[in-house]
């Protein structure tokens, strides 16, 4: 004969409007449900959960009767459909007597037993309507604006469904999973249950039922959450791809917008450009729902800095904006770890099929400032790619040099143009050719003095007179002529530049 501990009625007390009042709430079990009269019990069977007849509160002494018959004829309790104020004698009864008392005001006796005896049977009604009641809880929770969060959502869905449920991280999730749970495009995982003990035998049907449609409230009160959030943020960004991808002419104009926005032009700013690529390839296009979530992660990671920062696309890379004023200091080292942290994050968003690469522009103050700080961000990231360093954060120096060379590597005609000089070196191998760039740069830099780059080198003067004279023949080049030792110095420095590390 099935059973149910009073326990578990006790757990559904928000479903079916129950409330312990005294006696025993577990280890007293029902076998089945009856509604009588509070003058009847003695026409009732053993282990019977009575729903008594009444329409207002019975006084203390009928109930006090009722109690006692209650322990008498072994009854699994008492269960008043209105409001009780049990005295103490009641209450000592009850405990004595080992008869849960319960109330349920407000609720009509033949609904009431028609809930419990489903859950006595433990039969399919009894999952389906445990799953809608979570389900209405859920939705009556994320309809409100104020007070509601993920926790709360998922508190009153624990409580609803008899057990703990909760959001396991995980952004690799698919949105084809029943219980998955995402913002917007952005994966954020899946709900997990895990049932009371009690409710180990159907619990976990009713939440396979109720939790794809949990599930899909979430994902939507969380990015409505989301939008409510960054709203203002999403569009400065929309902002920011404008002013970095506009002519410089028309700089002027984005003043007034700024203002309109309240994006702070007047700050000191500073840029990481994002180059996004496949192994073979020196670009990939991001897929909308990778930006999505990219872009989702990003913002939550600004909310809790005290930096002003902003994400952005310029066709098929990512930007980000560090804004504050110019006294505070330290802007790009700053600037480095969130980079670092939204880099990896894309990484291990593509399951690490896309290798970020990251440049540091420098700080420069208001718009054309941004302008020009963004410009060297993506010299750097595009000169890095261009190179093979991909998967790095390459930084922008501050003297100007670097950017002028930054700017000869990326275009490829330049490089070219510059490679072809010291194609020569290249034919003997890498490491002769390395060798021999260091060998020259030094030379040149020391205006061709052996002596002062033999310290540099660490090397005999002898040593590098040596070097120096087997690599103009290499080259067959007269390293007399002034035009000429330019050349050579611009393409060491160029070749240097993309094999250092950074």
């Amino acid at each position: 004969m099935p059973q149910i501990d009073i326990a578990r009625i006790i757990q559904q007390a928000d479903r079916l409007g129950v409330e312990a009042k005294a006696g025993p709430v577990s280890g007293t079990t029902a076998s089945r449900v009856e509604i009588a009269e509070i003058g009847g019990l003695d026409q009732i069977a053993v282990d019977t959960l009575v729903i008594v007849n009444v329409l207002r509160p019975p006084s203390s002494y009928r109930l006090d009767i009722a109690i006692r018959r209650a322990s008498a004829l072994q009854l699994a309790g008492l269960i008043f459909p209105t409001s009780l104020d049990l005295s103490i004698t009641s209450v000592d009864l009850a405990e004595r007597g080992g008869v849960p008392v319960l109330q349920a005001p407000g609720a009509k006796a033949s609904n009431l037993a028609v809930a419990i005896d489903r859950l006595l049977g433990s039969g399919a009604s009894d999952t389906v309507t445990q799953a809608q009641f979570a389900i209405e809880r859920t939705r009556e929770l994320a309809r409100q604006s104020l007070g509601s969060s993920v926790d709360t959502i998922l508190s009153a869905t624990d409580e609803a469904l008899g057990g703990r449920v909760w959001l396991e991280d995980d952004m690799q999730v698919a949105w084809t999973e029943d219980f998955a749970v995402f913002v917007g495009d952005a994966p954020r995982g899946r709900l997990r249950f895990e049932p009371a003990p009690q409710e180990a035998e159907n619990g976990s049907d009713a939440a396979n039922l109720a939790l794809p449609v949990v599930a899909s409230m979430l994902s939507r009160f969380m990015q409505r959450d989301a939008h409510n959030r960054f709203a203002s943020q999403q569009t400065s960004a929309e902002f920011l791809s404008q002013l970095v991808l506009t002519e410089a002419s028309h700089i002027e104009a984005f003043a007034g917008q700024a203002h309109r926005i309240g994006f702070p032009l007047q700050l000191s700013h500073v840029v990481a450009w994002f180059k996004f690529t496949r192994p073979g390839e020196e670009f990939a296009r991001l897929p909308r729902t990778l930006k999505s979530a990219l872009e989702l992660h990003a913002l939550e990671l600004f909310e809790f800095r005290d930096e002003i920062c902003h994400i952005a696309y310029a066709h098929d890379d990512a930007f980000i904006v560090l804004s504050e004023r110019l006294t505070i200091g330290n802007q790009q080292k700053r600037l480095h770890e969130v980079a670092a942290n939204v880099a990896d994050y894309a990484q291990a968003l593509s399951s690490n099929e896309i290798t970020v690469t990251v440049g540091l522009g420098t700080p420069q103050i208001a718009g054309i400032g941004l302008r020009q700080s963004a410009a060297e961000a993506k010299l750097a990231a595009e000169a890095a790619v261009i190179s093979g360093r991909v998967g790095r954060i390459a930084t922008a120096d501050v003297t100007g040099l670097r950017r002028v060379l930054l700017e000869f590597y990326a275009s490829p005609t330049s490089r070219e143009l510059l490679t072809d000089i010291l194609r020569p070196l290249s034919a003997q191998g890498p490491k002769k050719a390395e060798i021999a760039v260091q060998t020259l740069l030094a030379y040149l830099r020391n205006r061709c003095s052996p002596t002062k780059a033999a310290v540099d080198l660490m090397l005999h003067p002898n040593a590098v007179t040596y070097r120096i004279r087997n690599i103009q023949r290499t080259l067959n080049l007269d390293l007399k002529d002034p035009d000429i030792r330019f050349a050579v110095e611009l393409a060491c420095r160029v070749r240097q530049l993309g094999t250092d590390s950074d």
